[in-house]
């Protein structure tokens, strides 16, 4: 089809000439709502990166004497990390003497490692570098499942705290329509008692 012929039906049909296949010979040309298009490409790449998972790798840093309060905390970050779908690199860091030390920094490592088992494995054993011990966990659960997961607690959150709002509210129009009740009954009764005092008196 000439150039002109396909302008003009594109002017007919109120859309935009585009050119799909420029490579191709001939050139292959589409009619469309260009702008429709470039709207519905934009919300697709909006959620395909909404639904990409990027594997993250945090840090955590240990002491080998570290105190027994802190290495709860420590636990729970490293917890929280692999919840999340993250691996975690832990570090224990040697100072002075610690040096000559290094299998209290293993023990310590393989102590973390089996607290978190149901969460992670071990994806790099513990291995000496430098001053540093290194060990690095990976979760058992994928990133976009533990994502898929968050988003459904976030939503069950916010519709039971529509749900308590609604209640409320529910709960305050009853009490409103007692109340008001009530006071319907309080005016009937002095009425009554208004027009048995006035029989009295008559």
């Amino acid at each position: 089809m000439r150039i002109e012929d396909a302008l003009r039906l594109a002017a007919e049909a109120d859309l935009d000439l585009v050119e799909v296949a420029a490579t191709a010979r001939p050139p292959v040309c589409k009619l469309m709502d260009y702008g429709k298009f470039k709207y519905e490409s934009a919300v697709k790449a909006r959620e395909a990166r909404k639904n990409q998972a990027q594997t993250v790798v945090k840090e955590m840093k240990l002491r080998p004497k570290i105190d027994p309060h802190d290495y709860e905390t420590k636990k729970g970050h490293v917890a929280r990390f692999l919840k999340q779908g993250d691996k975690v690199k832990i570090t224990i860091m040697f100072r002075g003497r610690e040096q000559s030390r290094p299998e209290l920094g293993f023990r310590l490592l393989q102590r973390l490692a089996q607290d978190v088992e149901e969460l992670g494995f071990v994806e790099f054993s513990p291995k000496q570098d430098g001053r540093n011990m290194i060990m690095v966990l990976g979760p058992h659960k994928r990133k976009t499942e533990a994502m898929a997961e968050a988003r459904a607690k976030k939503a069950q959150r916010r519709s039971d705290a529509a749900a308590v709002v609604n209640g409320s509210a529910a709960s305050a129009e009853a009490g409103a329509a007692d109340e008001a009740d009530e006071n319907e009954i309080d005016v009937a009764e002095d009425t009554a008692s208004a027009n048995a005092k006035a029989a009295a008196a008559d």
